[in-house]
C-alpha cells in the first residue's frame, strides 16, 4: 500500500508539473497593441500577412488561440486594422517633413529622407504597408489604398499652399498628389530590403523626378494635355 500511495503522489506531482510547464510563457490577458506586435514579428520579405494563421499569431503573443477572439472576430480583421493604423505612419511621415522643410527649405528632400528613415524606424508598420499594397488579399490592397487616398489628399493640400507661397500654381493638383504618392511608395517597396547605402542612389533619383512632375504641372496647359 505505501508503494502505491507513492506512485500515485508521484503521478500527481508530474501531471501538476506538466500542467505547470504548458502553462508558461501563456499570459492571462493581452491588449490589441501586443498582437499587432505579434503580427508584425513574423511577417517580413518572405512571409506576407495574408499567411498568417491565427493560431501563429497567438503562439507569437504567448496567449491561447480563444484569448484572440477578445479583440478580433479573425486575423482578417487583426491585417486591415494593422493596415490602418500603418496608415497614419505614413501621415505622420508628412507632418514630420513640414517641420523638415522649414528648416532645409526643401520638402522634395526632407519628404523623401523621411520616408526613407521611416523604413527602418517604424517597427515594420510602414513596410506592412508597401508590402500589402502588392502581395495582399484584395481587402487588403483596399486598405491599403484607402491609406494612400488619405495620404494623397493631404499632399495635395500641402502642394497648394507651398505654390501660393511661391507665388506658382500646379495644374490639377490632385494628378500631382497622385503622381508623387505612387512614385514614392514604388520607391519604397523597391528599396525595403535593400541596404541602406543602396537606397541613396533610387532616393536621389526618386527626388529628381518628383521635381519633374512638379514643373510639368507648373507649365503644362490644357492644350498641351489634349
Amino acid at each position: 500500500m505505501k508503494i502505491s500511495s507513492d506512485a500515485t503522489l508521484l503521478e500527481t506531482n508530474d501531471m501538476e508539473a506538466a500542467i505547470t510547464v504548458r502553462s508558461v510563457g501563456r499570459k492571462a490577458t493581452i491588449t490589441k497593441e501586443e498582437l499587432f506586435q505579434a503580427a508584425l514579428n513574423l511577417i517580413g520579405p518572405q512571409k506576407s500577412i495574408a499567411s498568417l494563421s491565427l493560431r501563429e499569431v497567438a503562439r507569437e503573443a504567448g496567449i491561447a488561440p480563444n484569448s484572440f477572439y477578445r479583440h478580433f472576430k479573425d486575423i482578417d480583421e487583426l491585417a486591415i486594422e494593422l493596415i490602418d493604423r500603418a496608415g497614419i505612419v505614413l501621415r505622420q511621415i508628412l507632418n514630420e517633413s513640414r517641420l523638415q522643410a522649414s528648416k532645409q527649405n526643401s520638402i522634395i528632400r526632407s519628404s523623401v529622407e523621411v520616408f526613407i528613415a521611416q523604413l527602418d524606424a517604424d517597427e515594420g508598420n510602414l513596410s506592412l504597408l508597401l508590402r500589402e499594397g502588392y502581395t495582399g488579399s484584395n481587402s487588403y490592397k483596399q486598405a491599403v489604398d484607402r491609406q494612400l487616398n488619405y495620404f494623397q489628399q493631404e499632399l495635395r493640400d500641402d502642394l497648394i499652399r507651398l505654390e501660393r507661397l511661391n507665388n506658382s500654381k500646379l495644374l490639377h493638383p490632385e494628378i500631382a498628389a497622385k503622381a508623387i504618392t505612387q512614385l514614392v511608395f514604388n520607391m519604397g517597396a523597391q528599396v525595403i530590403d535593400m541596404a541602406v547605402e543602396d537606397r541613396r542612389e533610387i532616393a536621389e533619383q526618386t527626388m529628381i523626378m518628383i521635381r519633374m512632375i512638379l514643373e510639368g504641372a507648373r507649365h503644362l496647359d490644357h492644350a498641351q494635355i489634349r
